[in-house]
């Protein structure tokens, strides 16, 4: 019976950590931001983030977010992003680290498409 207890529990948390929206942070679009007072980092894994980069962000993908974590500035951040699993991981990580994460972008690579020498980034908010 307690190792059921248990093992629900686990269950539980990995389930929440993953998938339960994070609240307080708000899907933004990347043409809103105020560069300036906001660092943009691009969680993204390396061959999304190569193939369609973003001007300006720091590429930290998720899987090395704990072993870089001293690349990133101290200021308000903004995810870019390209899945919700990826939203919740990214931000709790950063959260538990004493980063203040303000708002994220979700950018779906089959979306992207060259226009004129220029990336046309279509996002979900």
């Amino acid at each position: 019976m307690t190792l059921l207890i248990i093992t629900t529990i686990v269950v539980t948390f990995v389930l929440y950590k993953r998938y339960f929206p994070v609240l307080g942070v708000h899907c933004i679009t990347l043409k809103d931001l105020d560069l300036d007072q906001i660092k943009v980092i691009d969680i993204r894994d390396f061959n999304e983030s190569y193939k369609n980069p973003i001007e300006g962000t720091i590429n930290i993908p998720i899987a090395y977010l704990k072993r870089n974590i001293y690349e990133i500035p101290k200021a308000d951040l903004h995810l870019v992003v390209s899945s919700l699993l990826e939203k919740n991981i990214g931000i709790r990580s950063l959260r538990k680290k004493g980063f203040r994460v303000v708002g994220y972008t979700i950018i779906n690579d089959y979306k992207l498409s060259l226009k004129e020498n220029s990336y046309k980034i279509e996002t979900n908010c």
